[in-house]
């Protein structure tokens, strides 16, 4: 009987989850900031890829990368900035990201907080995404992940405390 790699890839997937389910896997994002003109507090957001929802910058730290490094790495492609991040974490959140095969991995995602200072015209994913600019508030109250919602919200207080 010939089976294909993704019908392989799928049955491997079933099997570990039934016995005791995919392990987390880590990600991580940054948190972009910025001090807005009227003097308060802005943090950037992006759509995502697949369902245009509201998120932050994040993704897979590559080989010999620091977290916070890959975040910033993260921040420019997603989101076309750059500027001071912080070697030190705000927190982290978990989502349950949809693999092709339908499957779902549940992911920690570790953040760190990135004071902008440049915002490019062009950036790698400027075709697939959007990105905006929001109170810490309201970015909190459009992220459909509660523990990210909490960290932006509480960021919002006093982001100098988490400067790079």
């Amino acid at each position: 009987m010939f089976i294909t790699h993704r019908r392989r890839k799928q049955l491997t997937e079933r099997i570990r989850r039934f016995f005791g389910g995919l392990p987390c896997r880590v990600q991580v994002a940054a948190l972009p900031w910025r001090r807005a003109e009227n003097g308060e507090f802005e943090v950037l957001l992006v759509t995502s890829r697949g369902t245009g929802r509201w998120v932050v910058p994040k993704g897979w730290p590559e080989k010999r990368e620091r977290p916070y490094e890959a975040a910033a790495r993260e921040a420019a492609e997603e989101a076309g900035v750059s500027g001071a991040i912080s070697s030190s974490g705000l927190g982290c959140f978990y989502y349950s990201k949809v693999l092709p095969s339908g499957m779902e991995w549940r992911c920690e995602v570790h953040v760190y907080p990135m004071e902008v200072d440049t915002v490019a015209e062009k950036w790698p994913e400027r075709k697939k995404r959007t990105r905006r600019w929001f109170a810490p508030q309201d970015a909190a109250e459009l992220v459909a992940e509660p523990d990210l919602a909490e960290l932006i919200a509480g960021f919002g207080v006093n982001p100098r405390k988490y400067a790079a």
